[in-house]
């Protein structure tokens, strides 16, 4: 997800709260939009599976904010409901243990589904439920810890095209009655589309988009590499006059998906579809419907950097989500570091250092990095959570982790927690369990050092050669700013002779600490890169 800071919303709190006690496993979705203007009708139908009894088992809690809901059945049978503060309470009762929920509403949407009017006249209507947004015209459980299958049955004009998550299953115009006195105003030509995504997904993961968009199909691309062995058809939808600038970049969509499925596990959705939209967001990883923004499409076209960022969302954050809003970085560091390694893959190793030295460089300069831990359970404004330390800190930490495990295990584990996971919730402790799995050895220092404190290492280097005793030595003395910290520092010299020597030497988290680099040197080295391959995540200064 990057985001278009001018444009972000931060209204957004923790007030979407975990309901342990009641799963909605199924989402059946009908929304009519107008013609013009923000007044829909819907209607959600929920399947709901009560996971305990009594208290808050007895009761479905769902949130719908702005609308005004006109009656609720519980099993086809009228139920009694109450709708206050922007929670829609539905009492249970004695009813079994699943039941099938009927919300019927309407009403002028403000916020989630981002309805607008280009310069053109054109009505265009985009989900954007990041982060907990969906409460404004879904009646939902507005929370990533619980995930559900969807389905989208959408009536609009049909000049308009309407995507959503999943596969679509039917697209049809709907008779119109006619007028046979000939009057003017008959009603508009609509048309009924249904997508049905059969993987659970959390409802900020859940869209539609309604727009006169035009496919531009990629084809079934990564095939093999598919949940079911198959093949994942891509395709782009633009704006009719953007139709011009593709594939560009979308060229590559292809390569970055069969990379991650080969390096991380199989796809895990019906498509992939990245939609031109008009939201908050210079692009979301909605599953399977990828949105980025009219901008991207409108100046430069979408970078492939920004295709592989969100791609990888499809892994990380979609196929497996954060459970619990802190633990955000297991989204939006993945998807930064996986962007990183698809520049290693497509572009070489000087491209992929390069990536990594402009991401280390956010780090050191952001504000936020050096007050804040990466898992920040403080944070009460969910927007606020999109920064370098979900970001930037976040990829870096993985970085360092494989760095400190090696490429087997590092990928190995991440293998692993994806398919313990899959479809379903993890914190970081799931992702810790998975990499010691794969490493054979504790890394609950290395995560409580890295996630749980605010700031980086601060170091200065020297080094010195001793002559008569024929050695090198190296002097590495932290700052205290952010405390002391132990990490492997590779350091790197060059002899007499010019040739390049690599030593690792391990720093503890004292104040100094002291390495003989070499010995046996006839003389002196002519110079000592510290960090040769920008693989620690340090403030560095070299005397």
């Amino acid at each position: 997800m990057r985001v278009a800071l001018a444009l972000l919303l931060a209204t957004a709190s923790l007030g979407a709260q975990r309901r342990p006690a009641v799963d909605v496993v199924d989402y059946d979705l009908t929304i009519t939009l107008p013609d013009v203007g923000s007044t829909i009708d819907g209607v959600a139908l929920l399947t709901v599976r009560r996971v305990a009894r009594g208290g808050a088992a007895d009761t479905l809690v769902l949130d719908l904010l702005d609308l005004t809901v006109k009656s609720v059945r519980v099993n086809d049978l009228n139920a009694a409901f109450t709708h206050a503060g922007g929670v829609v309470r539905i009492p249970f009762g004695t009813t079994a243990d699943t039941v099938r929920v009927a919300v019927t509403y309407t009403g002028s949407v403000k916020d989630g589904l981002i309805i607008s009017t280009d310069s053109a006249g054109r009505w265009m209507g985009f989900g954007d439920n990041w982060p907990n947004r969906a409460r404004h015209w879904i009646p939902s459980v507005d929370h990533p810890s619980d995930k559900a299958t969807v389905t989208w049955t959408v009536i609009a004009p049909a000049e308009r095209k309407v995507v959503a998550n999943g596969a679509r299953v039917e697209e049809a115009l709907i008779p119109q009655p006619e007028d046979p006195d000939g009057h003017a105003g008959a009603p508009i030509e609509m048309r009924r589309t249904k997508w049905r995504e059969s993987k659970p997904i959390p409802t900020y993961l859940m869209v539609i988009a309604a727009a006169p968009l035009v496919e531009y199909p990629l084809g079934n691309t990564a095939c093999g590499f598919a949940e079911d062995g198959g093949c994942v058809p891509q395709m782009v939808y633009t704006l009719p006059e953007q139709g011009s600038i593709l594939p560009g970049d979308f060229a590559e969509a292809d390569s970055v998906v069969t990379f991650f499925a080969r390096t991380f596990g199989p796809f895990g959705y019906e498509k992939l579809a990245h939609v031109q939209s008009l939201t908050r967001f210079g692009g979301m990883e909605n599953a399977s419907a990828i949105f980025y923004s009219d901008r991207a499409f409108r100046t430069r076209g979408v970078s492939y950097g920004l295709l592989a960022h969100e791609t990888a969302h499809q892994w990380f954050g979609d196929v497996v989500t954060e459970r619990e809003w802190p633990h955000l970085w297991l989204s939006e560091g993945f998807a930064t570091y996986l962007a990183a390694l698809y520049t290693q893959h497509s572009r070489g190793d000087s491209a992929f250092r390069a990536d990594m030295d402009r991401i280390r460089s956010t780090v050191l300069g952001a504000a936020v990095v050096t007050r804040r831990p990466v898992i920040d359970t403080i944070e009460a404004t969910l927007t606020n959570l999109l920064n370098a330390n979900s970001y930037q800190k976040g990829g870096w930490v993985l970085h360092m982790l494989r760095d400190e495990i090696g490429d087997d295990a590092f990928f190995r584990g991440a293998r692993t927690y994806l398919e313990r996971h899959r479809h379903g919730t993890a914190l970081t402790d799931d992702l810790r369990s998975a990499m010691e799995a794969a490493a054979g050895r504790d890394l609950k220092p290395f995560f409580t050092q890295w996630l749980t404190r605010p700031g980086f290492p601060e170091v200065e280097t020297s080094w010195k050669y001793d002559r008569a005793a024929g050695t090198l030595a190296l002097t590495v003395v932290q700052s205290e700013r952010f405390g002391m910290f132990a990490f492997p520092l590779t350091v790197e010299y060059l002899d007499a002779g010019g040739t390049a020597h690599r030593e690792r030497v391990s720093v503890s988290a004292q104040g100094t600490t002291a390495f003989t680099v070499a010995s046996g040197l006839r003389a002196a080295p002519t110079g000592m890169r510290i960090d040769p391959d920008i693989a620690l995540l340090a403030r560095i200064t070299e005397r």
